[in-house]
């Protein structure tokens, strides 16, 4: 498993490494190139095929969305300066806490 997330931080690496040293005919580039707005609508087509895939049930095209997406939105982080740190943190800040269920208001429909 931690091997795992030593690929997570090197897919982060090889990211920020595009944006600082561009390469010819790289995807991420080309990204970083067209700037936030491209990146930003390609995050929110990866989440929706993302929603789809799991949806039709078929998990070998979600694990495959999920990657896009994941990798979207780490490009994404580069972008906007948040590091695979920052979120690790909050990830384990909120694996700290028990007990958080928000309770849903329900809204009288007759009212």
């Amino acid at each position: 498993m931690a091997e795992n997330k030593n690929e997570l931080y090197e897919l982060y690496q090889t990211i920020l490494d595009r944006k600082e040293n561009k390469q010819e005919g790289s995807y991420t580039c080309y990204l970083f190139e067209k700037g936030l707005d491209k990146i930003l609508k390609k995050v929110g087509e990866e989440c929706t095929e993302t929603v789809i895939a799991a949806k039709n049930g078929d998990n070998k095209e979600t694990v495959l969305e999920i990657s896009d997406l994941i990798y979207h939105l780490f490009v994404m982080m580069v972008q906007q300066g948040i590091s695979v740190d920052e979120v690790m943190d909050e990830l384990a800040k909120r694996s700290m806490k028990t007990g958080n269920l928000k309770q849903f208001h329900t809204v009288d429909k007759n009212t």
